[in-house]
């Protein structure tokens, strides 16, 4: 089915918006998800820089047609402060990744990068529950995924930033919900038995691997949020290692389908009740 052929002044636009944007590959798979399920709908992509965003979205609010909007990096914890309603979720994290048109023309924010993410590891046999996880990067995306791999019952999930700061705030702001199993993390991945990068590192060359490999065990899992490259070189160090690997674009699949979901009349009849 050509998602472009019914494509007409009726036609709902959904915005992708981050810095860099290049790098995404969900318009097109997006937009055929939402035309396989009878939705006059086109998802763009929008290159806003943060200094940039919040004149984007008044600006953009202005388009009656524009009903949603995906966010990418670095805009996730920019954009729920700019959403009038939001999940259980997004307020304990105070991030969104996903934004739809409220009634009143607001936004409504959630986020679906952990329960992506998590549906992907177990698809792939890198199943968390009672596993010592140690997650590499606080921000938008990783903390969903903390969430997530807490919510899937990890035995231990430690957690490393280069920025201190934004990690205790992610330890602090889950601490009430983790009993105990989360902890601060280094850059050394000896001991864990999945080991997830959740930071920018590696769609650059010559961007710094986010662990040291050297100590990273062959019977461990590997899993990145980078779509591309496909293979990031921390995956590439890992599986040279023997460890099972997951790619970005493993999780994105998972994320697109709560994202259609999301997208459906059936979420926003749900939202309302």
């Amino acid at each position: 089915m050509n998602p472009t052929a019914s494509l007409n002044g009726a036609t709902s636009v959904i915005g992708i918006v981050g810095d860099p944007i290049a790098q995404v590959k969900s318009p097109a798979g997006m937009t055929a998800g939402l035309t396989a399920r009878g939705l006059n709908s086109i998802v763009v992509p929008f290159h806003v820089t943060p200094g940039d965003l919040t004149n984007f979205v008044t600006g953009i609010s202005l388009a009656k047609n524009v009903t949603g909007l995906i966010v990418t990096v670095p805009h996730k914890f920019a954009f729920y402060e700019l959403c009038t309603t939001s999940s259980t979720r997004s307020r304990l994290m105070r991030t969104v990744n996903v934004l739809r048109r409220n009634e009143d023309g607001g936004w409504h924010g959630d986020i679906f990068d952990g329960e992506g993410f998590v549906a992907s590891l177990i698809r792939g046999g890198g199943a968390p529950q009672g596993k010592r996880v140690l997650l590499v990067g606080a921000g938008g995306a990783g903390s969903a995924i903390a969430l997530a791999l807490l919510d899937a019952g990890v035995a231990e999930l430690a957690v490393h930033d280069g920025n201190a700061e934004r990690r205790d705030t992610l330890l602090t702001q889950l601490g009430p919900v983790a009993g105990g199993r989360l902890v601060p993390g280094s850059a050394d991945p000896s001991g864990f038995d999945i080991v997830v990068n959740a930071t920018p590192s590696g769609m650059r060359a010559g961007d710094p691997l986010p662990v040291d490999v050297s100590r990273l065990s062959p019977t461990a899992f590997a899993a990145d949020v980078i779509t591309a490259p496909l293979e990031t070189p921390f995956l590439q160090a890992a599986k040279t290692l023997g460890c099972g690997t997951r790619t970005g674009v493993d999780m994105f699949n998972g994320v697109c389908e709560l994202m259609l979901d999301f997208y459906s009349p059936a979420a926003r009849d749900t939202q309302a009740a």
